[in-house]
C-alpha cells in the first residue's frame, strides 16, 4: 500500500460512544413524545370533522389544532435529527439509512394528509372556510414537511472519514478542521496509539519509532464491528507464537479491526529488542 492509500484509507469504522447513545435516545424519546401529540391533534381533528363541529363555524379551532399539529410535527422533527447526528445509520443498510433521516418527513406526513383530505371532502362545511382551512393546512403541511427532510444525513461513512481525517491532523499537529465534536474523542483515541507505538518502537535506527504492528489475521466472515483484535510491537511476542499474524500501519490495523493497542508494553519492547521507555 502507498504512503498516499495509507492516508486515505478509513480507519477502524466510527462507532457512537455510550453518552452520545444516551443522548440519542433521550432526544428520539422527546421526538416520539412530540408526534404522538402531533397526530392526537390530527385524531382530535378528524373526529370532531365527522361529528360536524365545523360545519358552521369553529374555524379559529380548526386553524388551532393544524397549527398545533405542526408546531409539534416540526418539534419532533428537529429534536430526530438531532439524535442522528449523536448516533447515524450506516448508508451500507439502505431501507434503515432512508427511514431513519426521513422519518420526520414521513411522520408529518402522516399527521396532517388524512385531515387534509377530509376537510378538502367535506361537503358540509362552509366553502369559504373549507379554502381557509384548506390552504393553511397545506401550507403547514409543505412547510413541516420540508423541516423534517434531512437534506444532508450524517452517516456512520462520513463520520469515519471524518474520524480519520481528524486523526491525521492532530498527529500531524495541522488545524483540526475535520474535528467535530461527533468524531474527535474517537480520532484522540487513534492518535494517542500511534504516538504510542511511535515510542515504543525507537531505536538507534529508527529514531523517531515505527508505524508497522502486527496482529492476528482474523477469522474469515469476521465482521468490523466485532469485538477488536489487540496489535502488537512485533511478530516476536509471546501472544502471537503459533499464530497467523499479518502487519501493516497502525491506520491499516484499525482499518482491520485490530483497534487496541496492547498493555503489555513493557514486556513486548524486552521481547522485541526495544528500548524499554523511561
Amino acid at each position: 500500500m502507498t504512503e498516499e492509500k495509507t492516508e486515505t484509507d478509513v480507519t477502524k469504522a466510527w462507532q457512537a460512544t455510550q453518552d452520545q447513545k444516551s443522548s440519542a435516545k433521550r432526544l428520539r424519546i422527546f421526538a416520539v413524545i412530540a408526534w404522538v401529540i402531533a397526530i392526537g391533534g390530527e385524531i382530535a381533528g378528524i373526529v370532531m370533522l365527522l361529528k360536524g363541529m365545523f360545519d358552521q363555524g369553529n374555524l379559529a379551532i380548526l386553524i388551532g389544532l393544524l397549527v398545533g399539529i405542526a408546531v409539534f410535527a416540526i418539534a419532533g422533527s428537529l429534536m430526530w435529527k438531532a439524535s442522528n447526528k449523536h448516533d447515524p445509520a450506516s448508508k451500507e443498510e439502505k431501507f434503515k439509512f432512508f427511514v431513519q433521516n426521513q422519518l420526520g418527513a414521513i411522520i408529518t406526513l402522516i399527521a396532517f394528509l388524512p385531515l387534509l383530505a377530509l376537510i378538502l371532502m367535506d361537503k358540509d362545511m362552509d366553502p369559504k372556510n373549507k379554502q381557509i382551512a384548506g390552504g393553511v393546512g397545506a401550507v403547514l403541511a409543505v412547510v413541516a414537511t420540508l423541516i423534517g427532510v434531512s437534506y444532508n444525513p450524517p452517516s456512520v461513512e462520513q463520520y469515519t472519514e471524518d474520524m480519520n481525517e481528524c486523526a491525521l491532523q492532530i498527529k500531524g499537529n495541522l488545524p483540526t478542521t475535520a474535528c467535530s465534536p461527533e468524531v474527535a474523542e474517537q480520532a484522540q483515541e487513534i492518535a494517542r496509539d500511534s504516538e504510542a507505538v511511535a515510542e515504543a518502537t525507537r531505536d538507534a535506527d529508527n529514531p523517531n519509532g515505527r508505524d508497522i504492528v502486527y496482529w492476528i489475521q482474523p477469522p474469515a466472515g469476521a465482521e468490523k464491528h466485532d469485538s477488536p483484535r489487540v496489535f502488537h510491537l512485533c511478530e516476536d511476542v509471546s501472544p502471537l507464537r503459533e499464530k497467523n499474524v499479518v502487519s501493516g500501519s497502525v491506520t491499516e490495523a484499525y482499518a482491520a479491526n485490530a483497534g487496541r493497542i496492547t498493555k503489555q508494553i513493557t514486556m513486548e519492547q524486552n521481547q522485541c529488542g526495544f528500548e524499554v521507555s523511561e
